[in-house]
């Protein structure tokens, strides 16, 4: 590992029982915290997890739902768990819409009025209370972090219990280790549970779709150094999984996010070819994968008074 990597790793990783619940809130003060769920079809898990947060009381000052389009329950069970739910197009729509889920990630920050957020993936199957506890502990300790990451087991998956999913393994660590090492003591660059600052977030650009995590990330590190970002070991997590070829596209997003960060004068072919077969015919099949960042929000029209 990179020494610099090396070093942030053992000073700057936590584990989420170091961050007790009522320690968190006592820390708290008069910091607001929104957490956010961006949905897509997550019916049959979106309505847990709202409880789940909601179970946090006073820690979690708004609970926000931000459905991407989805076409089954998952706006009204949202609601009828607690949570308050936008749908993507109604929010800044004067931007327009865009597929995907940092576009949702970005409009959160016009729905929400939190000092820090939370992000919260939808799909997971087994969410616990300190998923949002262990993240917001570092920020309500140290006014110098300003994002944390989360990382976590996840044992369904055939991979080491304690990295990432397929495509941070074979796609995002090795992209991420080559081009910004000091970034490779990161354990799970992917993850979709991470906290960070509004003053942050509102001052980075969102890069399309499953690119957004990893953007952000180089983003904040570019901006704030290394010591900005802390992670947090939260157990273990299970949720649904996509196939490989959905897989594929996500890594191809995420590519086209990092090439953006290293060489943004060399843009890379905009669409990912996939084969599938019909009958006896095999066909391809492009998906588009490039996609421009949505800009800070902070630049955006409307965005003071829509907060």
């Amino acid at each position: 590992m990179h020494p610099i990597a090396a070093d942030w790793f053992a000073r700057r990783t936590s584990r989420w029982s170091d961050w007790p619940a009522d320690e968190v809130l006592a820390a708290k003060g008069d910091t607001r915290v929104s957490v956010v769920l961006p949905a897509l079809d997550e019916e049959p898990t979106v309505g847990e997890i709202v409880t789940g947060v909601r179970s946090l009381g006073p820690i979690v000052d708004e609970l926000i739902v931000v459905d991407s389009g989805s076409v089954d329950r998952t706006a009204e069970v949202a609601a009828a768990a607690g949570a308050t739910v936008h749908h993507r197009d109604d929010i800044l729509p004067a931007t327009g819409s865009r597929p995907g889920k940092g576009e949702v990630l970005w409009k959160a920050l016009a729905v929400t009025k939190g000092d820090i957020l939370v992000y919260v993936d939808a799909d997971l199957t087994d969410f616990r209370p300190h998923f949002v506890t262990g993240l917001l502990g570092p920020l309500l300790a140290d006014p110098a972090t300003l994002m944390v990451k989360a990382f976590y087991d996840r044992p369904l998956l055939d991979v080491s219990a304690a990295g990432g999913g397929r495509v941070t393994e074979l796609a995002a660590r090795p992209l991420l280790n080559a081009h910004f090492p000091e970034l490779a003591g990161v354990v799970q660059p992917l993850a979709g549970e991470y906290a960070a600052r509004r003053t942050l977030l509102e001052s980075l650009p969102f890069a399309a779709g499953y690119g957004v995590e990893t953007g952000l990330l180089v983003d904040a590190w570019r901006a704030h150094g290394l010591d900005a970002v802390a992670q947090v070991d939260l157990g273990q997590r299970t949720h649904g999984h996509q196939d490989t070829a959905a897989l594929g596209r996500m890594a191809a997003t995420i590519l086209q996010t990092i090439n953006a960060r290293i060489s943004p004068s060399h843009a890379l072919w905009p669409t990912l070819t996939q084969f599938e077969r019909r009958n006896s015919a095999v066909v391809p099949h492009e998906t588009p994968v490039a996609h421009p960042d949505r800009p800070p929000m902070r630049t955006v029209p409307g965005y003071a008074a829509s907060a």
